[in-house]
């Protein structure tokens, strides 16, 4: 086979164009080159492509096979040239990423196609699970980096970078008792269950003496819009479809809680190269327009 890229796009040239001539305008050759190369084509595949009919052409059933092969070779070859050059210029080859499950995830689904636009030739693998997990696969070096709700004070072995922070909230099940009162106090949240997020020895802040916990903030929800109990939650798990309809936020003007902070994680000591640095910086900016 002696056939080259320049011969395949030139024959898909000719296929759209439907004339030698035009091809060649398009392309900026002579038609005589053109007419020569698609010759040698069919010569080097041993397959007539096109039926001449006075200045048009057009293809031959084995030229309508051929153009979706050829096709998708150019379609390969432009990505292999895309990726070199993204290597070349510094970018990531492969990155793996953990994502905390409980995150607001349209920011993060915007997130992810503007990384498939602006990265096109990123090798990407995404893990998910819960705070302590992503924690985990950075830890274990299956991920490069986490991005997680700040669960407290993480290991030395740990590099954190803030993100943003998400609204919370103390929210109750609709037919709780709590969900009657116009006003609550301290007091009367310390007379019901709570429902605390518990994770690697931390807990959130604790005003009853009745708790259960959870390392899951989805499990978490579940439980209080079951009645379980009262409990705090970031805003964005609040307004789950499944969540919301029964649940309610609470008043309480002694409990005023700041909001909720994104970090993102990455081991002590380890490069971040471009593509980590925009993720930050992109998700913030996502996370600050959906607040």
């Amino acid at each position: 086979m002696e056939w080259t890229l320049e011969r395949l796009n030139q024959f898909v040239a000719v296929a759209d164009c439907g004339s030698m001539t035009q091809a060649a305008r398009r392309l900026g050759r002579a038609q005589s080159a053109v007419s020569m190369a698609m010759g040698l084509l069919e010569a080097d595949l041993g397959l007539a492509l096109f039926r001449r009919v006075g200045r048009s052409v057009h293809l031959t059933p084995a030229g309508e096979v051929m153009l979706t092969e050829a096709r998708a070779l150019l379609n390969q070859a432009q990505a292999l040239d895309l990726r070199a050059q993204a290597l070349a210029a510094g970018q990531s080859a492969q990155l793996c990423v953990a994502i905390d499950e409980a995150l607001p995830y349209p920011p993060i689904a915007r997130l992810l196609r503007e990384l498939a636009s602006r990265f096109p030739a990123l090798e990407l693998t995404l893990l998910n699970g819960t705070a302590a997990e992503v924690a985990q696969a950075v830890q274990s070096r299956h991920a490069a980096l986490a991005f997680q709700f700040d669960r407290g004070p993480v290991d030395a072995q740990f590099a954190q970078r803030y993100v943003a922070g998400v609204p919370q909230m103390v929210f109750v099940a609709r037919n709780h008792a709590l969900a009657a009162q116009a006003r609550i106090t301290r007091e009367d949240l310390a007379g019901h269950r709570q429902l605390v997020m518990h994770i690697e020895g931390v807990e959130d802040l604790v005003i009853s003496p009745r708790i259960w916990r959870s390392e899951s903030f989805y499990v978490l929800a579940d439980m209080l819009a079951d009645g379980i109990g009262w409990g705090i939650l970031p805003r964005n798990i609040a307004q789950a479809p499944d969540i919301e309809p029964r649940i309610v936020a609470l008043d309480c003007p002694e409990l005023r809680l700041p909001p909720l902070a994104v970090r993102m994680l990455s081991l002590q000591g380890a490069a971040l190269e471009s593509t980590a640095l925009w993720l930050q910086q992109r998700l913030a900016e996502l996370l600050i327009v959906g607040d």
